[in-house]
């Protein structure tokens, strides 16, 4: 089992957008961490792009079991199916997180403070920090 935090944000909303993930072992050992600047688009979006780098990269590394931490409840509930995602650019982005989900054998998304999420969030303002 491993863990993947993820984030992103955008200065203004939108504005200059970047996103991270950080994944580790159950232990907390840090095993990859990433990041990409993300240009101009809204939290939401970038929030899903964290998402979608940060499983692409669990794809490729061979993880089958992966537990999924992030501080929007919006998308951990459009996820979960407990939300409706309404606005068609996020159901684009969620049609990339399932087909990657389908990689993934067994997984959980959980909803976190964003103080539980430091090395994801730093990640992504790493990559915002880049656009200026």
């Amino acid at each position: 089992m491993h863990l993947l935090f993820t984030d992103g944000g955008s200065r203004g909303n939108p504005g200059p957008a970047g996103a991270g993930f950080v994944i580790c072992t159950r232990e907390g050992q840090v095993v990859e961490k990433g990041n990409q600047f993300l240009w101009n688009m809204t939290n939401n979006e970038a929030e899903y792009q964290g998402l979608i780098i940060g499983l692409s990269k669990a794809v490729n590394m061979g993880i089958t079991e992966l537990n999924v931490y992030m501080d929007s409840q919006l998308i951990v509930k459009q996820i979960k199916g407990e939300y409706k995602i309404k606005k068609p650019e996020l159901q684009t982005l969620a049609s990339q997180v399932f087909a990657l989900l389908g990689n993934i054998e067994t997984y959980q998304f959980f909803d976190i403070r964003r103080e539980k999420n430091t090395l994801a969030d730093e990640q992504a303002n790493i990559a915002m920090d880049r656009g200026k």
